[in-house]
């Protein structure tokens, strides 16, 4: 069974077991920065399946200080992991569908969340789609490695 919880202390060994392949950490995080990132407006928060963590993600309360396209009413979702050894098995897709649900309980008083996405990264370009995020049709230009596209979905 998948889970999303609020990341806590004990999680820690386990995020650190998480981690990429090389040509993705460009596009993400190592386990080790997303550790260091914690903060009030940046939320930790691990995906767990049958209590093993397999991926993490951050949930930013203030991403409309850092975006133009985004504002004060939504989140944005930041550095979203899922382990290189279980990639291609359908979980991230299974976390972003949980995901939905979990912000609707956690954080319903945020109308969307918002996530760039590298043009060149193409498969996590369609897990978010299939997931059911949409595409704004903008591009967001400020990244480190290129445009990205800007997508969304309602909570």
């Amino acid at each position: 069974m998948l889970v999303i919880s609020r990341y806590t202390e004990k999680d820690q060994e386990g995020v650190k077991a998480v981690s990429l392949f090389e040509d993705q950490i460009l596009f993400a995080a190592t386990a080790e920065d997303f550790l260091e990132s914690e903060s009030a407006t940046m939320h930790l928060h691990v995906i767990k399946q049958d209590s093993h963590i397999v991926g993490f993600f951050k949930i930013d309360i203030a991403y409309f200080r850092d975006v133009d396209f985004c504002s004060e009413n939504c989140v944005g979702l930041r550095t979203f992991v899922i382990d290189q050894k279980l990639q291609g098995k359908g979980i991230g897709k299974q976390a972003l569908m949980a995901l939905f649900t979990y912000l609707a309980k956690n954080y319903s008083n945020y109308q969307r969340i918002y996530l760039t996405v590298n043009c060149k990264n193409t498969v996590a370009k369609r897990c978010y789609e299939t997931a059911g995020f949409a595409f704004t049709g903008e591009r967001y230009l400020g990244g480190l490695f290129g445009p990205q596209e800007i997508m969304y979905h309602e909570i």
